[in-house]
């Protein structure tokens, strides 16, 4: 997925997002343990998509205590 598709998601909708894509990373570490992968590039596509949905959680979360604060 792309940043901007994930900026539009809600917190919640990330974390389901974040959870699939650290199975589909284990599966694709298993298939490459086991010599079956043929693409081994899509684990780094996997693990930076993982690294940017788990910003744009950090970034919402502290946008959301910022909004609170000012309240």
């Amino acid at each position: 997925m792309d940043p901007k598709e994930l900026r539009e998601l809600s917190i919640s909708e990330l974390r389901d997002k974040h959870k699939e894509y650290k199975e589909e990373l284990f599966n694709l570490r298993f298939q490459n343990a086991i010599g079956q992968l043929s693409n081994s590039g899509r684990i780094r596509e996997v693990k930076k998509t993982i690294a940017r949905i788990l910003t744009i959680i950090t970034e919402k979360e502290a946008g959301m205590e910022r909004a609170e604060a000012r309240r």
